[in-house]
């Protein structure tokens, strides 16, 4: 029965300050770090094989990743990708959450923040921001790099590339491990659990906490469980 194991990233140094990240390249706080570090126990207390590992180009869950692996005596080598890379929040990037709740109003955020379809407004081509972002995007084709993105467009880059490069390793009963961020992995748990797009914004997925999921043959999901059950969080199936 093959295994994937989701993680999103432990925290970073601008959750911790409460600020919309993005793209931005930012490092794991140390509570970050603990809570990759945490992930990566849990996941060798399933006393399983780890077969492939992905992650984006965001040091964030690169480094998630690399703990994981160390923790488990293994070897440093997967898979990176910028279509795992965390949602583009354009403008909204490094802005902080609660000023910026009180300055657009509550509803205006929640659409920005929440919808499955609403982008906030792009990010200027001169923003200050652009300079932190990961140098590992230089290798996107010319034209790909968005300005900002809803939730449905992060699902629409996610999706293709789990289809076209992951999921053939679950059909090949291979355990998989991806390390990537809260609208990646929500934009996957859509797909793998049926989320309706009405229902995607009540989901949630903590920092540091693996979410295991089992296939059957026919890569239909038989069991699915946080590792760390007092951080858990609702998981939401076919609604």
């Amino acid at each position: 029965m093959a295994k994937l194991i989701l993680v999103r990233h432990g925290q970073s140094v601008w959750n911790a300050e409460n600020r919309f990240t993005g793209w931005v390249d930012v490092d794991l706080s140390e509570k970050g770090s603990l809570e990759a570090q945490k992930s990566g126990q849990l996941i060798k207390n399933l006393n399983i094989n780890i077969d492939v590992s992905y992650t984006s180009f965001l040091k964030r869950a690169i480094k998630t990743l690399t703990t994981i692996l160390q923790e488990n005596g293994l070897e440093l080598k997967f898979n990176t990708s910028w279509e795992l890379n965390e949602r583009h929040y354009g403008s909204l990037t490094g802005l902080n959450k609660e000023e910026t709740k009180k300055k657009i109003g509550e509803e205006q955020f929640k659409k920005y923040r929440r919808s499955w379809d609403v982008p906030p407004p792009p990010l200027s081509a001169n923003d200050k921001n652009l300079s932190l972002f990961s140098p590992l995007n230089a290798s996107i084709p010319l034209g790909m790099i968005p300005f900002t993105e809803s939730l449905k467009d992060t699902y629409e880059r996610v999706i293709p590339y789990y289809k076209k490069e992951i999921k053939i390793h679950i059909k090949k009963n291979k355990n998989v491990l991806i390390s990537a961020h809260g609208n990646s992995l929500r934009a996957l748990c859509k797909s793998l659990f049926n989320i309706s797009d009405q229902k995607i914004n009540e989901l949630e997925i903590p920092t540091g906490n693996p979410l295991i999921i089992e296939f059957d043959s026919n890569l239909e999901i038989k069991k699915y469980y946080y590792l760390d059950e007092s951080r858990a969080k609702t998981i939401i199936f076919n609604q």
